[in-house]
């Protein structure tokens, strides 16, 4: 069973920064693919950024340039670092690991609140 513990939420004021991570139970490599989703206040989940086991990345139009996501491999955990936060990015924060059999698996959540 794969197990992903998120940390790093909190509360802030627009403008400001926190620093998500994801530690999985497996190596990184044995995903296809790792990333992080966000579901606000009465709003679908959404995903916000992604990372391939090639390292390529993708991010939701509303957080390109402010959000970066990263991996460690040695520590088989990824990170989402956000900047200049907007009251908009209020959410629970998941992290979501796909295997290469396209099984997913997703983190327990972290609550991100950004006060204007």
């Amino acid at each position: 069973q794969v197990q992903l513990v998120e940390s790093g939420g909190g509360l802030v004021q627009a403008g400001g920064s926190l620093r998500l991570s994801c530690a999985a139970s497996r190596t990184f490599f044995s995903f296809n693919a790792m990333g992080w989703y966000r579901q606000g206040p009465g709003k679908q989940r959404e995903l916000v950024a992604i990372i391939t086991s090639g390292g390529s990345t993708n991010y939701a139009d509303s957080v390109k340039g402010r959000f970066t996501i990263s991996r460690d491999n040695a520590k088989n955990t990824v990170y989402l670092q956000m900047n200049s936060l907007k009251p908009e990015d209020t959410a629970v924060y998941y992290c979501n690991a796909k295997n290469w059999q396209s099984r997913e698996y997703w983190g327990q959540g972290t609550q991100v609140t950004v006060s204007s």
